[in-house]
């Protein structure tokens, strides 16, 4: 039987990819109904695209996931504690205790603080070090649980070399955009720029599985929680680095869907190509706002 015509009695739908394409074939893996044009032949009926690329991915990442399994440790346990165990060296030697509310305190500044005056003279590094750094007990447990609640999801679906890409790369652009739109006194630390980014990569894989039920399940609690930081983040009188966490979410939203093949990032090359481009807005935020802190009479 062409696999265009519907079988005697069966209810003819429309392709959930091309609406206009009428369709009595589902595909095996999601049951979605699909045309002609989204028909891969599987080893049981035809299977969609996204159902397709998401199998490969998984064939891809077996041998990450089976080493994982064996040696039981997880990309985000082990940073959870590499975090855990510099704020102890933090605290240690003086720094890291109490609240924090921007001015720089004991030990945290040689332990790179992102100090916008110190980065505008050369001190580049402490946009990548002040992601490892928190101010009290409290911050490192609020992040740490963030941490442990997306970094978990998004390792499982994106790999841990992709996690650990989004984290670093998401955590800069949240550094970048807090060295460029915050306040030229203003110090700031903590994982959450890079928290946020896995953040965001929550957020791009399952708005692109928006029609399953647990993937609006999961937006629903994500636009729950934005609007909560977003309360929080602007009634805080400072203490809170809004900018690093908008910076963050973007970065990590783009890099979630740059690996989840949305658009064009369906090649390596492509999605190499991606991250590039986000690092480049990272670098120009740097260059800019370097170039105008310059320019400010001593």
């Amino acid at each position: 039987m062409d696999p265009q015509t519907p079988a005697p009695g069966s209810t003819v739908e429309f392709c959930y990819r091309h609406p206009s394409e009428r369709t009595g074939v589902h595909c095996t893996r999601c049951g979605r109904p699909i045309c002609t044009n989204c028909m891969i032949p599987a080893p049981v009926g035809y299977q969609c695209p996204e159902c397709v690329a998401e199998a490969r991915r998984a064939f891809r990442e077996g041998p990450a996931r089976r080493a994982r399994a064996a040696t039981g440790i997880s990309i985000t346990a082990a940073m959870l504690g590499l975090l855990v165990a510099i704020f102890v060296a933090e605290v240690a030697t003086g720094g890291g205790v109490g609240g924090f509310t921007g001015q720089l305190r004991g030990s945290l500044v040689q332990w790179g603080v992102m100090f916008p005056p110190a980065v505008a003279d050369g001190e580049y590094y402490r946009l990548f070090t002040a992601m490892f750094l928190h101010a009290s007990l409290i911050h490192l447990a609020f992040n740490g649980w963030a941490l442990w609640i997306f970094g978990t999801f998004v390792e499982r679906e994106f790999g841990p070399v992709r996690w650990l890409v989004i984290y670093l790369v998401g955590g800069l652009l949240g550094s970048a955009a807090s060295y460029a739109f915050g306040s030229v006194e203003q110090a700031s630390l903590g994982a959450s720029g890079a928290i946020v980014a896995l953040f965001g990569a929550f957020i791009a894989y399952n708005l692109k599985r928006r029609d399953t039920a647990i993937s609006r399940a999961y937006l629903q609690q994500a636009i729950f929680i934005l609007v909560i930081n977003l309360v929080i983040g602007f009634g805080a009188g400072g203490a809170i680095d809004w900018r690093a966490h908008l910076g963050g979410l973007v970065g990590g939203f783009l890099l979630g869907g740059i690996f989840d093949a949305v658009g064009p990032f369906r090649t390596q090359a492509a999605r190499i190509a991606g991250v590039l481009g986000v690092l480049a807005i990272v670098v120009g935020l740097v260059a800019w706002r370097t170039a105008d802190l310059r320019s400010l009479p001593l």
